[in-house]
């Protein structure tokens, strides 16, 4: 069993998120799944989107970190696009951490202050033509990260792993679940 804390996207904790974080639990694993905007969720990426300029995306990287405070040090830090922001900067920061679990996001490690950990796993999912994403930032971070996983899937789409959205598409979530739990099942 791995420990895992799970951020949701910009659209909110949606079922989709919850569902995807159920399914990782089935698999055997321990999956926390806190609200980083008190319960509101948004019909569009846009609306969540501004809601969390509004708000401040290092209040919402705060809140991450805040609920992390309540796992253990061997935990995998990951998050869906916004959320993938404090699964980051906590996989690249928190001692002890064992990895990260990227989906449809992810920064140059540089932008929290360090390399990627040697310590540190990393497998990331990706959309080819994601337009809410920089490819070459993703391929940067696997890069610097050394042994990362990085997994480009054909499309456009961005939130292609959450079951409730429109962009949700089985067979790709269904693989991006499969590794994943794969991922998970190696650092136990």
């Amino acid at each position: 069993m791995t420990h895992v804390i799970l951020f949701h996207h910009a659209q909110g904790l949606t079922e989709g998120v919850a569902e995807f974080a159920q399914r990782l639990r089935d698999a055997g694993h321990d999956v926390v799944v806190p609200d980083l905007y008190d319960g509101r969720t948004f019909d569009t990426i846009d609306s969540g989107v501004a809601h969390a300029e509004k708000t401040g995306f290092d209040t919402i990287i705060e809140r991450g970190e805040q609920a992390a405070d309540a796992m253990p040090p061997n935990t995998v830090y990951a998050g869906f696009s916004l959320g993938t922001l404090p699964a980051q900067k906590l996989a690249q920061t928190r001692q002890g951490a064992l990895g990260a679990l990227l989906f449809h996001g992810g920064v140059p490690a540089a932008m929290f202050g360090s390399d990627w950990p040697a310590t540190a796993a990393l497998q990331m999912h990706v959309s080819a033509e994601d337009e809410w994403i920089e490819l070459l930032e993703v391929e940067e971070l696997a890069e610097n990260a050394g042994a990362a996983e990085l997994f480009i899937y054909p499309g456009r789409a961005h939130l292609v792993a959450d079951s409730s959205l429109s962009e949700y598409d089985e067979e790709i979530a269904e693989l991006i679940l499969e590794r994943a739990i794969g991922f998970l099942d190696r650092l136990t």
